[in-house]
């Protein structure tokens, strides 16, 4: 359980640092998808904050991206050599899943976007649309992914006991 909980820990420092990468350094709307409309609407292009800040962006983002696959591939690799059944592996990956989902919620949504002056500072024009209002807007897209990590975790469950 406890390396359940550091590779959750992990994927949920790969999530930030996919957020900084695509906030703070490459600042391309298309990686803003997930924000609400009203704020999506007023951000206006960025050019490159200084010199080489979009490489940085996409280098933060690729190692980003490795460690959350990073985590779920060692903790597939773990079970492996401790011979986990279809239920152990299923039970690390939905919670290592559930963990980062809560992590979004908890402090995505209510931290950095309802309470802090994250967005904010990096785009001053979205300060009117953020605020504590704006925690649960993106409800359905939260329940879609928790109904989805169900089957993807049995998948990835189920393609560990191939090995």
């Amino acid at each position: 359980m406890r390396l359940t909980i550091l590779l959750s820990s992990i994927m949920m420092a790969g999530l930030f640092l996919m957020l900084l990468a695509g906030v703070g350094f490459i600042q391309d709307k298309r990686f803003f998808a997930s924000a609400p409309k009203e704020a999506l609407d007023v951000i206006q292009p960025r050019e490159e904050r200084f010199p080489g800040a979009h490489a940085i962006g996409w280098l933060i983002g690729i190692i980003s991206l490795v460690m959350m696959g990073g985590a779920l591939a060692y903790g597939g690799w773990d079970g492996i050599r401790n011979g986990f059944t279809f239920w152990q592996f299923y039970g690390r990956f939905l919670t290592m899943l559930l963990l980062l989902k809560v992590f979004d919620i908890l402090f995505f949504d209510w931290f950095l976007l309802c309470r802090s002056n994250f967005f904010q500072h990096f785009y001053p024009e979205v300060t009117p649309y953020y605020g504590p209002h704006l925690f649960g807007y993106n409800k359905k897209t939260h329940i879609t992914h928790v109904i989805l990590f169900v089957p993807a975790s049995a998948l990835m469950s189920a393609v560990c006991l191939l090995f």
